[in-house]
């Protein structure tokens, strides 16, 4: 039988900055086409690294990209050790990239129509402004916010709408694969779910990969029952839900499958 194509794989992958700053240290994993994989783990754990990795993109305002140390990473069976950066480029344009707090990179001076097709400006300036607009609208309405926030400011919009906005704009392009770092991240607990389940709805129809970071196993495995577990850098489980927490291998995983029991089903249930 045929082996199932991959979109993201990752072998004994070490990530850092600098010259010896290491963030994430030998970590193994696989992302089919159409698949999603759901990180979850501490501040500090290593996961946006990671996903600015996978992302192979630098948005306005971050550090540079992450330098890889040692191991392989591929993305569409592009290695991105020797990559170069026209390479770099044009493999960014299949992927779409929503930060930690991706409402608060929006532009304040555009509106929200003109934040969430500027990425189709920025790749064609004589893009079919009729064809720009009717795709912009239709993923305003994907991501479940009212047209007339089109014509809005960012600043007049809350922070769950600025955040399904910058999702709108992540995936303008028609991306292959999404990198979704902390999407709920300052999110009012009310609209958490709602964020990932757009997400979740967004996958299923557009049939994209996705690597959705978290911090909330609760909240992700409601997307995704393929779950990796960060700590110190590193990967301390990894598979289906149940099984990572019913047979945990690192202490960590072992207090955070205590940690959900004694939430009870019916939190579990409401995540």
């Amino acid at each position: 039988m045929a082996e199932a194509p991959v979109a993201v794989l990752a072998d004994d992958l070490t990530l850092g900055y600098g010259d010896d700053d290491v963030a994430v240290g030998g970590v193994s994993f696989s992302i089919p086409v159409g698949g999603i994989l759901g990180i979850v783990g501490e501040a500090g754990s290593g996961k946006s690294t990671l996903a600015r990795a996978v992302a192979a993109q630098v948005l306005h305002g971050e550090k540079p990209l992450p330098k890889i140390f040692g191991g392989q990473l591929e993305i569409f069976g592009q290695d991105m050790r020797e990559i170069s950066d026209r390479k770099r480029s044009r493999l960014a344009t299949r992927i779409g990239y929503l930060p930690q707090d991706g409402g608060s990179s929006l532009e304040p001076h555009l509106t929200v129509g003109e934040n969430v097709s500027e990425p189709i400006y920025s790749r064609d300036r004589k893009f079919d402004r009729h064809e720009a607009g009717a795709a912009v609208a239709a993923l305003i309405d994907a991501v479940r916010l009212p047209l007339a926030v089109m014509n809005k400011f960012p600043h007049e919009l809350s922070r769950g709408q600025r955040q399904r906005v910058a999702l709108a704009r992540a995936l303008i392009l028609e991306p292959s694969l999404l990198v979704a770092d902390d999407p709920t991240m300052g999110v009012d607990v009310l609209v958490r779910g709602r964020i990932l389940t757009v997400i979740a709805d967004l996958q299923r129809d557009r049939a994209f990969s996705a690597l959705v970071i978290g911090h909330d196993i609760r909240e992700l495995r409601t997307m995704t029952e393929r779950i990796a577990i960060m700590h110190g850098g590193m990967f301390v489980g990894l598979g289906q839900v149940d099984d990572v927490l019913a047979n945990p291998l690192h202490p960590y995983v072992e207090r955070l499958a205590e940690s959900i029991s004694l939430a009870g089903p019916a939190a579990r249930h409401r995540a």
